[in-house]
């Protein structure tokens, strides 16, 4: 498995929301959604080459998929992890950059 590929299958998306918004204003950190196999370390050298910064600390969840309900069939969503990646003082992702 190539460098690039395993880093663009630990990261799959910025978690948007209020309280991640909240975290990166206070804290200079921001929230991923991170592959369920992937460690500390790996997110970490994912986040710095990806966007060129620099990361103190990761901090991860493990959320399980909730039940729900399909019509008559009993389901489960996924599980899925979360990464709490704290930067450099100084230093940040901005995600909507160049849109208006």
């Amino acid at each position: 498995m190539s460098d690039q590929y395993s880093l663009y299958n630990v990261l799959f998306a910025p978690k948007i929301t209020e309280k991640s918004t909240l975290c990166n204003e206070r804290g200079n950190q921001v929230v991923f959604k991170v592959a369920t196999w992937a460690n500390k370390i790996q997110i970490k050298a994912a986040v710095e080459k990806l966007f060129s910064v620099e990361v103190v600390s990761v901090q991860t969840m493990n959320n399980k998929g909730k039940n729900k309900r399909f019509g008559q069939i009993m389901g489960k969503r996924n599980d899925w992890k979360k990464a709490v990646v704290r930067l450099k003082e100084g230093q940040s992702i901005d995600f909507f950059a160049g849109t208006s």
